[in-house]
């Protein structure tokens, strides 16, 4: 079960009490005190484990404590301390104040373990309190309580590319076109109802991660359909793939504004996001019509066809669109990179967007890594 929020009661563990002893034994009149500390309260740990892909491991619990510490015993002897505790959580994960809607922690490098919240100390027990005046201290100092905190886990996957779309446009026909993700596919709407992530593989050793998520409806900004539920989702993407139906009742300037609009209203981050636009189905036209419907989207958004993506063995038959200029360049944010027809299931330029997304995410990366 695909499980990316949940609500929690954390709490380290209390610090032990001190002891409050005396040595007494045979043939020593004048033992004095001699009571041990208490231990330290168990900690709470956040752990990132990319073998955990949703947070379906804490659904239906709602708290989590850490074990107390123990309290000290006679003869000088400490406490046990409480036993951590360490909740594993997939990378993309944060943690949030449900009270304050603080930002806590941001969980994102893989085996990376974050001190959460710390065990109460131990209380000192009565041999620290012995002084030439109070030779006999019959008090010893309670271990402090441990932190407690209510909290909201939620998730965001973290991939190179994310796929946006109305329902039913080929998201989850492409991503398993060009991945190892098997999502499922119909020829209905909303046949996508959780993110999937698929790994793109570019010869031996390149690869990129591709997020699928479930289509994108006008309002979705607003909580219409399933798009607020998981438009977080695309959040951390590096870029974006618009995907446009050529064979949808609606326009294909309609998807287009709509979807940017949309992405606008939900986060001014993913507004910044460079992003290509791949137009789908083609395979249910005819290749004058796909052209025409090409040129005719171009003109829309004000872009020229040229032959840019034919180094990527793209179909010179189909009209296209790509910077003229490497993929190095600081790009327009409202323009896309490049404007590819495609058909996941005819295969048509599918190759061709495989190694446009790939240098399209390397040079993003190394863009951003000169800022």
């Amino acid at each position: 079960m695909f499980v990316d929020s949940v609500e929690l009661t954390i709490s380290s563990g209390k610090g032990g009490a001190g002891a409050i002893s005396f040595w007494t034994e045979k043939f020593v009149t004048k033992g004095g005190p001699d009571g041990g500390d208490g231990g330290r309260g168990g900690s709470v740990f956040f752990k990132v484990d990319n073998n955990t892909d949703t947070l379906s491991a804490l659904r239906g619990r709602r708290s989590i404590k850490a074990e107390n510490g123990r309290p000290g015993e006679g003869r000088k002897c400490y406490g046990r301390k409480g036993q951590d505790t360490i909740i594993t959580v997939p990378p993309g994960t944060q943690v949030i104040d449900m009270e304050t809607g603080e930002e806590l922690l941001d969980l994102v490098k893989e085996g990376e373990s974050v001190l959460f919240l710390e065990g109460g100390k131990g209380g000192l027990g009565n041999m620290h309190f012995k002084s030439s005046s109070n030779q006999r201290p019959t008090y010893a100092q309670p271990g402090l309580p441990g932190i407690t905190k209510q909290v909201r886990l939620e998730m965001k996957l973290i991939a190179d590319v994310g796929l946006v779309g109305y329902p039913n446009v080929g998201k989850s026909t492409l991503i398993s076109t060009l991945s190892n993700a098997r999502p499922q596919v119909a020829n209905y709407e909303f046949t996508t109802l959780t993110p999937k992530l698929g790994v793109v593989h570019i010869g031996e050793y390149d690869s990129f991660m591709m997020a699928d998520i479930p289509g994108i409806i006008e309002g979705a900004s607003d909580g219409r359909g399933l798009g607020l539920e998981f438009l977080k989702h695309i959040e951390r993407t590096k870029t974006l793939l618009l995907l446009i139906d050529a064979a949808n009742y609606r326009e294909m300037k309609y998807q287009y504004k709509t979807l940017l609009v949309e992405l606008q209203r939900y986060s001014e981050i993913l507004a910044t996001r460079k992003y290509a636009v791949a137009i789908t189905k083609i395979d249910s036209l005819s290749q004058d019509e796909v052209n025409v419907l090409t040129n005719t989207f171009l003109a829309d958004i004000s872009l020229e066809a040229n032959d840019t993506l034919h180094k990527y063995k793209a179909d010179e038959n189909y009209v296209s669109y790509g910077f003229k200029t490497d993929f190095g360049v600081a790009l327009p944010q409202d323009k896309p990179l490049f404007v590819l027809p495609i058909s996941s299931v005819a295969h048509l330029n599918t190759e061709a967007l495989r190694y446009a997304l790939g240098d399209f995410v390397k040079h993003v990366e190394e863009e951003n890594r000169a800022e």
